[in-house]
């Protein structure tokens, strides 16, 4: 596997370990693709947040 995939398998795990700190950037990254697109991929967003925050098992709370 490349680099990016090894940056990215430790990610997940490090996710897994803190899902609290993991939700709040979740949230964060959501909020801010949001405000540049002027809630315009809105919907895709919030889709691609579930999706990371199921992937370690987060809370799978949006923080809007």
């Amino acid at each position: 596997m490349g680099k990016l995939g090894d940056m990215a398998d430790k990610a997940k795990e490090m996710a897994k370990g803190h899902p609290d700190q993991a939700d709040k950037g979740v949230a964060g990254a959501e909020r801010l693709a949001d405000e540049r697109t002027n809630d315009k991929y809105d919907a895709q967003t919030d889709k691609a947040a579930d999706a990371a925050r199921r992937s370690y098992g987060g809370s799978g709370t949006p923080e809007h």
